[in-house]
């Protein structure tokens, strides 16, 4: 927690002189109590003496005085706030090698209930869309606020061959380009891209980087799969092994100025997904929250009251 007005808590020097002027006061109280020297009398003219709960109403009020000066001096804390105008392009790799089985049931799969939990943990305002990419690459669904249209598209994935990197980029970047501008400011925007293999179709992925630069657009990217991936194809008697190009899409998030992530399960990838759907789909602000000891102290100065009426018959 900070204060927007630090040097307000200066106050409480107040509310310590408060607390010496009480103290001495009850001393000399007890000091002309000290003095009536006849205590069988006292006893008889005051049997029953207030004793500690004199203490409490006065005790009660000082913690009102200092939640009301904390909530003068306007306490703040960091929230996250939904960036509400945001847009996110999804590029999910549909190359064959995401038939490999080294992540349970297999990556499309896996990569398939992650990318759902990603779009269901984002703010219902933001825009998501979803880029297919295997030999080429297709915007499935154009951003949107829709995010169920978003979740079907992802669960009707077809696989194909090749895999073109370069062309999700520019398929993002284009789908990004039907977004209108609000109040004439450039929409914040990033590109979640995640493969597992290399670029072998397409446009280069260093054309893609160039792009996505001028367009000021960071890609963040996920590595999926292990190095012991295989798939097995009618055509080859062998299993063919497909390890992921962890250098290439680490780059491509380097140069872009997005966040390169690396994800061997789906537990693992639904973390990633955690992560980047917290950097992305939020923005951490300082709200102020002086309502809160402003409350506190309301509540305190009635409990104040109400010890003072019960006990003594009358208000502090």
């Amino acid at each position: 927690m900070t204060f927007l007005a630090p040097y307000r808590l200066w106050l409480f020097a107040a509310v310590a002189v408060l607390v010496v002027f009480y103290a001495i006061a009850q001393f000399r109280r007890r000091s002309y109590a000290v003095r009536f020297t006849n205590m069988a009398l006292l006893d008889q003219v005051a049997p029953k003496r207030p004793g500690w709960r004199r203490h409490v109403p006065a005790i009660v009020f000082l913690m009102a005085i200092s939640a009301l000066v904390v909530g003068f001096a306007q306490p703040a804390r960091d929230t996250k706030v939904p960036r509400e105008r945001a847009t996110i392009m999804m590029a999910i790799d549909t190359s064959l090698s995401m038939e490999a089985t080294d992540v349970t049931p297999t990556r499309i799969k896996a990569a398939q209930a992650a990318a759902k939990e990603f779009v269901d943990q984002l703010p219902a305002r933001i825009n998501i869309g979803l880029v297919s990419f295997n030999g080429n690459a297709s915007v499935a669904v154009s951003p949107t606020t829709d995010h169920e249209a978003v979740k079907t598209a992802i669960d009707n994935l077809v696989l194909g061959e090749r895999t073109a990197i370069g062309e999700a980029i520019f398929a993002s970047l284009d789908a990004l380009k039907t977004v209108p501008a609000a109040d004439g400011t450039e929409v914040p925007a990033r590109i979640v891209l995640m493969s597992d293999g290399t670029t072998t179709d397409g446009r280069s992925n260093d054309e893609g980087v160039a792009a996505a630069k001028q367009a000021n657009v960071p890609v963040s990217t996920i590595a999926f799969g292990t190095d012991n991936g295989t798939i097995t194809i009618p055509q080859e008697p062998l299993p063919i092994p497909v390890p992921v190009d962890k250098a290439a899409l680490k780059s491509i998030a380097s140069d872009t100025g997005g966040t390169y992530y690396a994800a061997a399960s789906e537990g693992q990838l639904k973390a990633v997904y955690d992560n980047i759907g917290s950097s992305v789909g939020f923005v951490t602000e300082q709200r102020e929250i002086s309502t809160w000891f402003i409350g506190a102290a309301l509540l305190l100065l009635l409990v104040t009251g109400a010890f003072s009426l019960i006990w003594f018959q009358r208000l502090p």
